[in-house]
């Protein structure tokens, strides 16, 4: 059988912290190198981060995060089940936020993009969001 990962959380910002790094443990079977765990652990706290800010509003909600390898590449999906995103285009281009002058950034698609080999952003049917990001551990560094 092959190993996954599934673990379910509420959406506040002490897991985030908890969320990476279990995420990076996960992956030390595939003997990754520093970089990539770094790599790994950086885009998974921007996706955390994303639904803890923005998934709930003052509601209160949960995280959801799985993982599994195949081919020597990791897939992380990162899901909340809030309000979604109306404009998903819109949102994963550099420096948009839907928090106006709260925000600090509005980079966190710009960041998971450029440390992943992939990433897929989509609203869930059921509400909610997921966020689907892979990167090839074998390939050089």
């Amino acid at each position: 059988m092959d190993n996954r990962l599934y673990i379910k959380v509420p959406a506040i910002s002490e897991n985030e912290a908890f969320l990476r790094n279990v995420v990076a443990a996960f992956c030390v079977p595939l003997n990754p190198t520093v970089e990539q765990i770094d790599d790994i652990k950086t885009a998974v706290s921007e996706a955390v981060t994303n639904c803890v800010v923005h998934a709930y509003g003052k509601e209160k909600g949960d995280i959801e995060v799985e993982a599994y390898a195949k081919d020597g590449v990791i897939h992380i999906r990162v899901t909340d089940f809030g309000k979604g995103i109306t404009d998903i285009k819109k949102a994963v281009s550099p420096y948009f936020t839907s928090a106006g002058e709260a925000e600090r950034a509005g980079i966190g698609f710009t960041v998971m993009k450029t440390f992943m080999d992939g990433l897929e952003v989509f609203n869930n049917p059921s509400g909610g969001l997921s966020v689907n990001m892979w990167k090839n551990m074998l390939k050089e560094v």
